[in-house]
């Protein structure tokens, strides 16, 4: 069996609370003025109180509103595909299976959360909402689901990501949304970027920032987040519901899960629900995969940080770089963020979830691969998961191994040509920060709460 499908009858009807199942409970956020556990008004003027108490819930199972169902059905449930030509072409005796989230009408997994985030903020009576996005996903999965509920919709875009990638801002523009590139001159942080570095390309947390200060200086507009926050990683928790029905029909069970992570929330979306089962037992080997550009992982510090550079957002726990910390310009635009997720950055800790590095070049050499096999051409996020992949299954090879391997492509790469384009033209860079580099980021983290 190539594909296997599921009906509209057999989506998700709540999504996944990992909260309840951990075993330690991960560290509160703290309010960024007075370092104290922050509380539900502490975070109202960003954000409807539907979404506030999903980010403090610890409640397993989370109802999902009819009208975000009828929104998610524009695509889901999404596809799960069994790799054949790839397992083929690497000779290996391992099963590979991929859930295809690059079907939505965003080509990513981001309306999974999107879409209730503008329906919460429109239950608020909330007018406009304020973004960043990296490498354009996000922004384009917010403006789809603005244009749903009828919201505005302002993007602050990663400047480097802005000139690489055109059609995405093309792609928002089509559903309305206004998109600006960031570091901006739109904002009072924008202008201070700016006016320190008038050459300054960007990064995730100067885009938050900017979003940020716009959403609270406007009555009528909230903030929304496409990663890292706990309700998104909820809000994507359908992908792995549905692949645990899938992985059902093919008869297989994973031995080993994959994602890419930047924020961390298409690796929680797949991961999470399996995560309960290795909690209870199970024997399933979780990898994050990272770029060796941005190693929050693999070299970052567990500390309390910000999310964004000017420190307007909550303390929170996570592996990071420093709110600083500023990364090249590599083409994998949405991993390029400073720290990891809470929830993500508590189950590596725990030592449930294995984080690795891979290089831009040698990830490109993986995502021809699998166009050249399996057809689909993948976004240069998700297809660090795909060269995990491939070394997973050419471990299983060199071992004599039957390993089933599954592994999310978040999306497609049909709005990366040029970064495609470098790579076939030799032009592709590899960027491994010094030590040196990234201490100089993460000592922006002295002073604050200790872990």
């Amino acid at each position: 069996m190539k594909k296997i499908f599921l009906s509209e009858n057999d989506m998700p009807k709540s999504w996944y609370n990992i909260v309840a199942d951990l075993k330690t409970a991960p560290l509160p956020p703290l309010h960024p003025g007075t370092q104290q556990p922050l509380g539900p008004e502490d975070l109202a003027p960003l954000f409807p109180m539907a979404l506030i108490e999903q980010e403090m819930s610890t409640e397993r199972e989370i109802a999902i509103p009819e009208a975000v169902q009828e929104g998610l059905k524009l695509w889901r449930p999404s596809p799960l595909i069994r790799a054949t030509a790839l397992e083929k072409a690497l000779k290996t005796p391992a099963k590979i299976y991929f859930k295809y989230e690059g079907v939505s009408p965003a080509g990513s997994h981001k309306p999974n959360t999107a879409i209730p985030q503008a329906y919460y903020n429109k239950q608020e009576g909330v007018k406009r909402l304020s973004t960043e996005t990296g490498a354009g996903q996000w922004g384009s999965s917010l403006a789809l689901a603005g244009q749903m509920f009828d919201l505005e919709v302002k993007v602050y875009m990663v400047k480097v990501s802005f000139i690489q990638k055109p059609y995405r801002r093309s792609m928002m523009k089509s559903w309305g949304a206004e998109i600006v590139p960031s570091p901006s001159t739109d904002t009072e942080f924008g202008r201070k970027v700016l006016a320190e570095d008038p050459d300054n390309t960007g990064s995730l947390g100067i885009a938050i920032s900017e979003a940020i200060e716009d959403a609270v200086k406007r009555d009528d507009t909230k903030y929304a987040l496409g990663s890292v926050l706990n309700h998104v990683l909820l809000h994507q928790t359908v992908i792995g519901l549905e692949t645990k029905k899938q992985m059902e029909i093919a008869g297989d069970s994973p031995d080993i899960i994959i994602g890419c992570v930047g924020g961390g929330s298409n690796f929680a979306g797949l991961a999470f629900p399996y995560l309960r089962d290795k909690i209870n037992g199970a024997d399933i080997d979780f990898r994050a995969i990272e770029p060796t550009a941005c190693p929050t992982l693999t070299r970052g510090k567990f500390a309390y940080d910000f999310g964004d550079t000017a420190q307007m957002t909550p303390l929170v726990t996570m592996y990071t770089l420093g709110h600083t910390f500023m990364p090249p310009g590599i083409h994998a635009g949405g991993l390029r963020y400073h720290g990891m997720a809470p929830l993500i950055s508590h189950v590596v800790r725990e030592g449930l979830v294995d984080a690795y590095a891979y290089d831009q070049v040698e990830v490109f050499d993986a995502a021809a691969l699998f166009a050249r096999t399996e057809g689909i051409i993948p976004a240069p996020e998700s297809a660090h998961a795909i060269k995990a992949a491939v070394n997973a299954a050419v471990e299983a090879r060199e071992a004599g191994e039957e390993k089933v391997i599954l592994f999310n492509l978040s999306g497609h790469g049909h709005f990366d040509m040029t970064a495609y384009d470098a790579y076939f033209d030799g032009k592709l860079q590899d960027y491994r920060p010094t030590d040196e580099d990234l201490q100089k980021g993460i000592s922006a983290t002295e002073g604050l709460p200790k872990v």
